[in-house]
């Protein structure tokens, strides 16, 4: 796919991918997703989208062609391919942060490379595509398991490991109640984590009733939907004895519903880093001393976020881009021992040659589409 501008793409001839250094490989996609961040580029919200842009940072592949330098894959291996492009050798990859590598985005001090995720995240083309050239291929992509189903996988390339990671920065305690804002496939991720964590409640909140059917059917969470109660910090300060929740998990991001203002300003305009909504409510209903876990993507630009509140609650708050390979050690476990089922959450198996069809059925939430994946050879 090729991005042609917002609410643009289409399927294209593109070259062939060449290894353009020793240490690349060249994967040949037999899976790929489209992530809800995708739809912050294709609506036009994230800075230096390149026309001509391939999307796509979850997939995996069968490698097809390696660069002379790399070691640890061959041609024909079956490959998972986290999304963070990194080195492996910085200060920041040698404490496992590598989302925050400092050797693959000459583009920003803050954000590592992501594939396929604009030039603000190092202009990598991503996996919505027959190839794609992988960076650093000793160090990202790892040999799927042989007992891991292909769209398990997949799930483990960015959706499952993040929602995972937004609730261990919650730091959750045995009995905590934990709110996830946002029903899509991380807050779905994160829910279930919870669980895994010792959370003694998990409740859900998002204002689409077929999502919050799969949050109380995926991840045996409570649920609420905003749309139905007349304040929903209120509603969750009733729910948790008046004091809020221990630990809230923001899984939404920039393009939050709930406030007219700030979705207006911060999707439409384009005056903030996209609407903080989803954080201010976070900060709001979660208790004095209580955690803030923010998994939900927001643009460079500044938020209005309730800072204050924030400092006068001596509220923690933790986020990061996920360290995806990070999580894989312990998620292969729960995996295997079937305490996590993570293609139980995809809902639309989409030809290539359709993904126009998938962009347009995910951004508008039509046919109850929570996790949509691309299929190339099926096209």
């Amino acid at each position: 796919m090729v991005y042609r501008g917002p609410y643009r793409i289409r399927v294209e001839e593109k070259e062939r991918p060449r290894i353009e250094h020793p240490n690349d490989a060249i994967v040949r996609v037999t899976l790929a997703a489209i992530c809800g961040s995708d739809l912050h580029l294709y609506h036009g919200m994230m800075p230096d989208t390149r026309v001509g842009t391939t999307f796509g940072h979850e997939f995996i592949g069968v490698v097809d062609e390696v660069g002379p330098s790399v070691q640890n894959l061959s041609p024909g291996d079956r490959v998972m391919v986290p999304f963070n492009v990194f080195c492996g050798t910085c200060y920041f990859c040698e404490r496992g942060l590598y989302s925050n590598c400092h050797n693959v985005n000459p583009n920003a001090t803050a954000v590592g490379g992501i594939y396929g995720y604009s030039h603000t995240s190092g202009g990598y083309d991503g996996g919505q595509a027959e190839l794609v050239r992988v960076p650093f291929a000793d160090v990202g992509p790892t040999k799927i398991p042989d007992w891991m189903g292909s769209e398990d996988a997949l799930m483990c390339t960015d959706a499952l490991p993040t929602g995972y990671f937004g609730a261990q920065l919650g730091e959750i305690s045995e009995g905590d109640v934990v709110v996830v804002l946002g029903a899509g496939p991380v807050g779905l991720y994160a829910a279930k984590s919870a669980w895994l964590m010792g959370a003694g409640r998990v409740i859900v909140v998002d204002h689409l009733d077929d999502r919050l059917e799969l949050a109380a059917r995926f991840a045996h969470a409570e649920t609420c939907n905003f749309a139905q109660v007349d304040d929903v910090v209120v509603h969750l300060k009733r729910t948790t004895d008046h004091l809020g929740a221990d630990v809230v998990i923001d899984a939404v991001g920039a393009e939050a519903d709930g406030s007219l203002l700030q979705h207006v300003t911060g999707t439409k305009l384009k005056l903030q880093g996209g609407s903080p909504i989803a954080l201010n409510w976070a900060i709001d209903s979660v208790r004095k001393g209580g955690t803030v876990s923010v998994m939900g993507a927001y643009g460079p630009m500044f938020s209005a976020v309730k800072f204050g509140d924030a400092m006068n609650k001596g509220l923690t708050i933790r986020a990061n881009q996920c360290p995806v390979k990070r999580q894989w050690p312990r998620l292969f476990e729960h995996i295997r021992a079937g305490y996590l089922k993570p293609s139980e959450i995809i809902t639309h198996r989409i030809p290539l040659d359709d993904i126009t069809e998938g962009y347009h059925l995910f951004s508008r939430k039509l046919d109850g589409c929570v996790k949509p994946i691309v299929v190339p050879t099926a096209a």
